[in-house]
């Protein structure tokens, strides 16, 4: 297990014990877990569903926010304590049941975006044909009865009204330019792969109800993880790392191309990116860098050797599933950090490639292309890579900022780049329209 650094206090934990209660729920009340979440602010709903299972939440017990080199450390030492003397009474006995905390982190060390855990009061959650719910409070009061808690779908919250759009850091022209400028760096022996995002500003008349993106993502894109976390909310097609009963899995997603809807087509451009060698470069440094991070914690590792083709409704991926047998205690979160940041959303060497972002990319990516999902108190959870998504302004609702990235390497040619930048940031866009 990490310890924080010599010198430094863990971070005190509630001052009475956690108190949670999981019940079985009529798992037609949790048939769209998304549904059921109740309107409130921006930061307010949870969420961590794909193909109807998973789990959501609303308001909090109990929270904490972490910064710097340490926040990983940080955050897992306040869970650590903050579960430790839990009362727990779980009467369903599932990953992600009893208490559980939802989480998103930077992507660097310096951000001022830093990372939050947040437990929310209730939780419901549904898996394999099994629904509960979970109440939890934190302090002299006891959990609610989770009888009391009534679980019903909501109205459908408002769409954003009078939306726009705006470039970010870095306007088309210049983010090719930058592309164009790692390219020359990749030719010239300085990295093999870096990752280079962009963002675009949004704004709306009032608002934005993170509930209405949530749902427009699910029904959209039922084979990715919908995530909300203290108003990132987003898609993800990228598990970055599952811990469950003793064994370790992560999906690694890199190697990009647009389906054009006609399937004959289509068929021929998954195969053209099967055989694509400079996708299946950017993939492959991508793997060795997950399968390099997990093998310390893993007594056997399955990494297939060569990647299928993930087909979303707006792109194709190539994807490798690397499977491992967990020899020691580490959690999911502490997994998370050792896999952070793999080379999918940094590059190859990573402390090259994390210093040409910082010069080309001119933004915080925030916790964009930081980790994101769920912990439970056996340390069981699910992370994927905050992908596809877009950051709620904390001080103005009505403003959001979108993020998509892709993998240069020697061949990346930058007018492609963009257009694939333009079609990973459909999701969110599509969503704030629809």
């Amino acid at each position: 297990m990490t310890s924080l650094p010599a010198g430094r206090p863990a971070p005190a934990a509630a001052a009475a014990p956690l108190v949670a209660r999981t019940v079985p729920l009529d798992p037609a009340l949790a048939a769209d877990l998304i549904a059921v979440l109740p309107s409130g602010t921006a930061t307010a709903p949870c969420s961590w569903v794909r193909r109807g299972e998973g789990l959501v939440g609303w308001g909090r017990a109990a929270s904490h926010v972490a910064h710097g080199a340490d926040r990983f450390a940080e955050l897992s030492a306040w869970w650590e304590g903050l579960v430790g003397p839990a009362v727990v009474r779980d009467e369903v006995d599932l990953p992600g049941t009893g208490p559980v905390a939802f989480g998103s982190v930077a992507y660097a060390d310096g951000s001022p975006a830093g990372g939050t855990l947040v437990v929310p009061e209730v939780v419901v959650g549904r898996r394999g044909g099994r629904a509960w719910l979970t109440t939890i409070s934190a302090g002299p009061s006891v959990a609610a009865v989770p009888g009391t808690v009534e679980v019903v779908a909501q109205p459908v919250p408002p769409r954003p009204v009078d939306v726009a759009f705006s470039d970010g850091a870095l306007e088309p022209g210049a983010w090719e330019r930058a592309v164009a400028t790692a390219v020359e760096r990749i030719t010239a022996g300085e990295l093999d792969k870096v990752v280079l995002a962009r963002d675009l500003g949004v704004t709306a008349h009032d608002a934005i109800d993170v509930r209405w993106l949530l749902r427009r993502l699910a029904e959209r894109y039922d084979t990715t993880w919908v995530f909300a976390v203290d108003g990132l909310v987003g898609a993800t097609p990228e598990l970055l790392v599952r811990r469950e009963k003793g064994l370790v899995t992560s999906r690694v997603l890199a190697g990009t191309i647009r389906p054009t809807g006609d399937d004959a087509h289509d068929l021929a451009l998954a195969a053209s990116l099967a055989r694509s060698s400079k996708d299946l470069e950017e993939h492959e440094y991508a793997v060795r860098s997950v399968a390099d991070a997990l093998a310390p914690h893993c007594s056997s590792m399955n990494v297939p050797e060569a990647p299928f083709v993930l087909h979303l409704s707006n792109v194709m991926h190539l994807a490798t599933d690397v499977a491992g047998v967990l020899v020691d205690d580490t959690s999911s979160l502490r997994l998370a950090a050792s896999l952070h940041p793999s080379a999918a959303v940094c590059g190859t060497p990573r402390l090259v490639a994390d210093e040409v972002i910082a010069e080309l990319e001119h933004m915080d990516r925030g916790r964009y292309a930081g980790p994101v999902g769920w912990i439970d108190a056996d340390g069981d959870g699910e992370w994927g890579i905050a992908l596809r998504c877009g950051a709620v302004d904390p001080q103005d609702p009505s403003r959001m900022r979108l993020f998509a990235g892709c993998g240069i390497v020697a061949g990346s040619v930058p007018a492609d780049e963009l257009a694939e930048s333009a079609a990973k940031l459909v999701p969110m866009r599509d969503a704030l329209t629809a």
